[in-house]
């Protein structure tokens, strides 16, 4: 059993319980949940910070890489102080002084077929801010198998991405929500998508869609809203449009 809020977290968090779809009962369920995220990177670092700052209980960070110089442009949980420390470290520290409350998990490593499910076990979500196919497949596949949402997004230059999949629950028609396989049947080639540092982003764009990320989680644990279940939110950073598209099960008797 959680403790109750105490006065200082009733009015750090006011402005949440003064809604009427989170209130102090979501304010509660936030301090309860425990939520995994990939990545401390550019997609990690408005998820954790904004996490905290909402009073998630628990937030565990997998991430295997240092602190450089070209990370500050976008990843804003870190600064020019902490070049060359670990990242789930660098997270750590700007987590504590954020929000107290918050319990956090660095894990130096990364994440893959092996020691997936042992890393998810005890978390509710699973957020995944990688860069790379084999990582997101990888998230996918562990979140499935325990049972848990997965938020997920991507970016590239100008524009990004973000959905939640929960393959393992069914919809109001009986029939499963889409999986991550849905959306991206496989993986494209090597070399098709340039990494970040060959074809570059504008640093602001991690934190439209990181947040967006984060807004997702807070929905699924408060059980505000809809979340983005079978729908993929697309952002385009030039033209400042947002759409979204629908999508389902592409086998829909599995």
């Amino acid at each position: 059993m959680t403790d109750p809020l105490s006065p200082e977290e009733i009015d750090r968090y006011r402005r949440h319980i003064v809604l009427a779809e989170i209130g102090g009962a979501g304010q509660q369920r936030l301090k309860q949940a425990n939520v995994l995220v990939v990545g401390a990177g550019g997609l990690g670092a408005p998820v954790i910070q904004y996490l905290a700052a909402a009073g998630i209980g628990h937030i565990g960070v997998i991430d295997d890489d240092t602190v450089s110089l070209s990370n500050l442009q976008r990843q804003v949980i870190h600064d020019t102080a902490g070049l060359g420390a670990p990242k789930v470290e660098s997270a750590a520290a700007a987590v504590a002084r954020l929000n107290p409350h918050v319990r956090f998990t660095g894990i130096v490593k990364r994440i893959d077929a092996e020691n997936a499910a042992g890393l998810l076990a005890g978390y509710d979500i699973l957020v995944d801010g990688s860069d790379n196919f084999d990582t997101r497949y990888t998230s996918a596949d562990a979140a499935e198998a325990a049972g848990i949402p997965l938020v997920t997004g991507a970016v590239g230059r100008f524009d990004g991405s973000l959905t939640v999949l929960k393959p393992y629950e069914a919809g109001a028609d009986g029939v499963l929500y889409p999986g991550y396989r849905d959306l991206f049947p496989t993986a494209p080639p090597p070399g098709v998508v340039p990494a970040c540092a060959e074809a570059g982003i504008v640093g602001a764009l991690t934190g439209v869609i990181g947040t967006l990320m984060a807004m997702e989680v807070i929905k699924l644990v408060t059980a505000a809203g809809e979340p983005l279940v079978g729908r993929l939110l697309l952002y385009d950073g030039l033209a400042a449009r947002f759409e979204t598209l629908k999508y389902r099960r592409r086998n829909i008797g599995t």
